[in-house]
């Protein structure tokens, strides 16, 4: 299965560096940008179809209604996990992990009025004129700042999206210089929201780790006291193929859990089970979680880190915004030694810098999960 997403890929050896960022290569420029596109309703050239060798074409039946839904507040203290109700959902959270690796978080304590405001600064921020946004550009070496994908090879299967990815942990590692100052509120609650995220996947480590007997501290005691966190505002505007186009190519994520606020009202995210593809539907004040790489190794196989993808709309134009939670990156990260006995033998060898890990990886054509393996 996972060959055969990461084929979609498209990306050669020789086009990203030791750290993973990219390598500059001669590539002819795109005749237009996926804004004038859109705006246009001009036919995407092939760069941007899916490979015949992709998963699956658009799927016709694409059950929605099978993603989990977790109720946070029913894990974020000692006492209501005691409770009934508490260790019913602490089942749950277990057993959705290790079969779809992802669930949509409701009780989880922001409000929808502070949700609608992150939604609302990114949407002003892509709205934004041209030259306006493209001071923040990132750097053609570079991964934070705004733009899309790098073109590394004329192989390459680009996505129909403009992002702005900036990192928020540690402090120190902010490149200022890359947060919009316009909006005039963005930084502020980008800030606020970081803070609030990390609240909740500290109580999701809590929680996966006591789900598996294991000592509440176990997971993030593997992340270290410089833990990186980082945001990606993701903008997919109309596209005219939507039958041929992807808003992002099927992957797993590195990260070690990722939370992602929705678009209020477009539907885009799909998640890949047993097969499927599964739509993600859109619970307005709900935040969908999904595990990264990092964590299915350090369950030792047990929670999955789940394949996933973004379909584009031919009417309508979505946002939405991801969180990445990352051990730092010098930390050696492996398998708990609580979850490998005679029965569960140690599936995972322990990495470090697992960024740089992933792009090697693909620099050499093969899964970063399965070269993680002993």
């Amino acid at each position: 299965m996972y060959h055969c997403v990461y084929h979609l890929l498209g990306i050669p050896q020789h086009t990203l560096n030791m750290a993973g960022s990219p390598v500059a290569t001669v590539v002819p420029p795109l005749a237009q940008s996926v804004q004038e596109m859109s705006m246009n309703g001009n036919e995407p050239p092939p760069q941007y179809f899916l490979k015949e060798n992709s998963i699956q074409p658009m799927d016709s039946f694409l059950p929605s209604d099978l993603i989990p839904i977790i109720d946070i507040s029913l894990l974020s203290s000692s006492s209501s996990l005691s409770s009934k109700g508490g260790e019913e959902e602490l089942q749950k959270l277990k057993s959705t992990l290790t079969s779809w690796g992802c669930f949509q978080a409701v009780g989880h304590g922001l409000s929808s009025s502070f949700l609608d405001k992150v939604r609302e600064v990114g949407k002003q921020f892509f709205a934004l004129p041209v030259e306006e946004k493209e001071k923040y550009s990132r750097a053609t070496d570079g991964i934070e700042g705004y733009g899309n994908d790098p073109i590394l090879s004329e192989n390459q299967v680009l996505d129909w999206s403009y992002r702005l990815f900036l990192r928020l942990q540690p402090v120190d590692q902010r490149k200022l210089r890359l947060w919009p100052e316009n909006p005039t509120e963005f930084r502020e609650v980008l800030d606020e929201y970081g803070t609030k995220v990390k609240i909740i996947m500290d109580v999701l480590f809590k929680a996966m780790a006591k789900s598996l007997n294991l000592e509440e501290n176990s997971f993030s005691s593997q992340f270290g006291e410089r833990a990186v966190m980082q945001a990606r505002f993701n903008f997919y505007l109309s596209c005219p193929r939507p039958d041929l186009v992807l808003g992002v190519k099927p992957h797993s994520d590195r990260s070690g859990i990722t939370v992602l606020l929705q678009d209020k009202e477009v539907e885009g995210l799909q998640v890949f089970k047993d097969d499927k593809w599964f739509r993600v539907p859109v619970i307005p004040h709900a935040l969908v979680v999904n595990l990264g790489d990092q964590m299915q190794i350090m369950s030792n196989g047990i929670f999955k880190s789940p394949i996933h993808r973004v379909v584009t709309n031919s009417e309508r134009m979505r946002i939405s915004v991801a969180m990445f939670n990352e051990p730092e990156p010098e930390k050696e990260i492996g398998p708990m030694e609580g979850l490998i006995d005679e029965k569960r033998p140690r599936l995972y060898r322990d990495v470090k810098n697992y960024a740089s890990f992933n792009f090697e990886c693909f620099q050499k054509g093969v899964v970063p999960l399965e070269s993680a393996k002993i």
